[in-house]
C-alpha cells in the first residue's frame, strides 16, 4: 500500500510502505525519468516540477526541473528529518535544527 502522497503541478509521486516512491504525470522536466528504484524512503514533497525525498539514513535526494536551482545546492550530509517544497524552491530540516 501507500503511505503519502504529493503533487506537483502536473505529476504526482507515491511513497510506498516498502519506502519506494512511483511517479506519474508530466515528464517534461524529467519528473518521472530520474526517479531512484532503490528502497528506504520515509517522505517525499514535491514542487511545481521538482520532487525531494528524505531517505531513513537522513539524506536527501532530488529530481526532475531544476531551472531555478531548486535541486542545485541540494544537501549530500546525512542527519535531515524533514523536507518541504514550494513552487520553486525546497527546504531540509537538518536534525540540530
Amino acid at each position: 500500500g501507500f503511505v503519502a502522497i504529493a503533487c506537483g503541478l502536473g505529476h504526482t509521486v507515491a511513497l510506498r510502505n516498502d519506502g519506494t516512491v512511483v511517479t506519474w504525470g508530466c515528464n517534461v522536466s524529467s519528473q518521472r525519468d530520474d526517479v531512484p528504484t532503490c528502497a528506504g524512503f520515509v517522505a517525499i514533497a514535491c514542487g511545481l516540477g521538482h520532487t525531494v525525498a528524505l531517505r531513513n539514513d537522513g539524506t536527501v535526494v532530488t529530481w526532475g526541473d531544476n531551472s531555478d536551482g531548486q535541486r542545485h545546492d541540494a544537501p549530500t550530509c546525512a542527519g535531515f528529518v524533514a523536507i518541504a517544497c514550494g513552487f520553486n524552491h525546497s527546504v531540509a530540516l537538518h536534525n540540530d535544527g
